[in-house]
């Protein structure tokens, strides 16, 4: 190791250390960033078949504090293998394997839980088309503006880095675009729109009895009643106020490398086991914090009632969600014991996030057949006290008086809308009053809060197809 290297490592130790972070945390810090590294290369390198280097640094100039250690980063792709291996200073080694239909997976030493996929036997879709097979050009002047600028990139950082934008009306696309490499069929990963499908497999559960909201969760590790965890809801998990002691999961920077939470998704092989573990901090029920740890313990909880195995899982989301939406193009990805990462791992075509946004639009119903149960998108949208950010049960919304929604709104938001969010730029968005969905995926810094212009966007998409709307009456 060089003098310069080192005394850059004490340089960032030193900074975190101010951050008031213990050491021990801090020692977590190249595993974590190696690691968060890693999954995403391989994901989008073998599943999305984006290009390793150009991904690599789209990913990292969006979160703030990573030029301080990504120069310092080893990262090699196997192309035979289908691995990933990452390393920072020569430590911190976190290896990512990809397995076919799954997705990747970090391993840490141990043995992949095997998953042996159900047969692909897709049944036909119960939700209308949205577009024939061909790219759906905007169709009125107004979107393709709208379009090109969401594409649009300023002359200087932060940059947009738009993927893809699709834009739906009345169950129909009427604008899409894509950046250079990604198509209509892309994979893409959406981080943490994937716990707003965790919540609707959650539903699916409600619905048939095997799950209720407001009762305690079948948690093994909780059924002691002297333990205050006994008294954890679905409901506390799905709003982030279960209470457990796991840091925050709001920002993506590298301050953000020393919370407990990422421990959990990128150092660790069970992650529902070491988040079930975690003490409480605060009483269930009383303080919101948003963190990947609720979603990973609602994945536990799917696995479960599917069977118990992640094939179970498998046949279960396809069979009750992806198939009946005529989603073809997901991947849903597993931790090493075979949990699905509910939190943030999901992967899925620009247009199949539409289409599970459509399902939302249409009250949880496609093709005559109700997928959620009635009431559960009202349910979903409703805002949850103290969260600032103006956030639902496995939604954000604009609903209430939370500082979020009335931002959101004084920016040209409908005041109805609600949405599936991930970190560094990826939206589905619903607008039950305009009939719309819009969805947008890049790599776009999470602040300031107008980088990833979907303030703009959702604007210009509301008042195009507004006049659309005007002028089609008129005639």
């Amino acid at each position: 190791m060089t003098r310069r290297k080192l005394i850059l490592i004490l340089a960032a130790t030193t900074a975190l250390g101010a951050l008031g972070w213990s050491a021990a945390r801090a020692r977590d810090v190249p595993k974590v960033a190696t690691g968060f590294v890693a999954n995403i290369i391989c994901s989008e390198t073998f599943v999305s078949r984006l290009d390793p280097k150009r991904n690599f640094t789209e990913t990292t100039d969006a979160m703030p504090g990573t030029g301080l250690i990504t120069w310092a980063m080893d990262t090699e792709v196997d192309l035979d293998r289908r691995d990933v291996t990452v390393t920072l200073f020569g430590l911190g080694r976190s290896h990512a394997v990809y397995r076919e239909g799954v997705g990747c997976t970090l391993e840490h030493g141990e043995t992949l839980a095997d998953i042996a996929l159900p047969p692909a036997r897709p049944q036909a879709a119960l939700l209308p088309e949205i577009a024939g097979p061909a790219l759906v050009a905007p169709q009125s002047p107004q979107l393709a503006a709208a379009l090109d600028r969401a594409f649009a990139e300023p002359a200087e950082p932060p940059f947009r880095r738009t993927r893809a934008v699709v834009v739906m009306k009345d169950g129909r696309i009427v604008a899409e675009r894509y950046a250079d490499g990604i198509g209509i069929d892309t994979p893409l990963l959406g981080f943490s729109a994937t716990k707003s499908v965790t919540s609707a497999l959650i539903g699916v559960l409600v619905r048939d009895g095997k799950l209720a909201v407001d009762r305690p969760v079948p948690i093994a590790a909780w059924q002691d009643p002297k333990d205050p965890r006994h008294a954890i809801t679905v409901d506390q998990l799905l709003r982030h106020t279960a209470g457990l002691a796991l840091g925050s999961s709001l920002q993506a920077s590298l301050a953000s490398a020393l919370e407990p939470v990422n421990r959990m998704k990128y150092m660790e092989s069970d992650m529902a086991s070491y988040a079930e573990s975690i003490p409480l901090e605060t009483a269930p029920g009383q303080v919101w914090n948003y963190h990947d740890g609720n979603f990973v313990i609602l994945s536990h909880l799917i696995r479960d009632a599917a069977g118990g195995h992640a094939a179970d899982v498998l046949r279960f989301a396809r069979a009750e969600l992806f198939d009946p939406l005529g989603m073809r193009n997901v991947v849903m990805q597993f931790d090493a014991v075979g949990t699905p990462e509910g939190s943030g791992a999901m992967m899925a075509s620009a247009r199949d996030w539409a289409r599970f946004g459509q399902l939302y639009l249409d009250d949880g119903v496609a093709g005559g057949r109700r997928i959620l149960p009635a009431g559960w998108v009202k349910y979903s949208a409703s805002p949850t006290p103290n969260a600032w950010v103006g956030i639902g049960a496995g939604f954000w919304t604009n609903l209430g008086d939370s500082f979020g929604a009335k931002y959101r709104v004084e920016h040209g938001w409908p005041r109805d809308a609600f949405f599936a969010k991930g970190t560094i730029g990826q939206y589905v968005i619903i607008v039950p009053s305009q009939r719309l969905v819009i969805v947008r995926l890049g790599r776009s810094p999470n602040a300031p809060p107008k980088a990833d212009g979907v303030f703009d966007l959702v604007s210009d998409v509301v008042a195009a197809t507004a006049a659309g709307a005007r002028l089609a009456g008129g005639n």
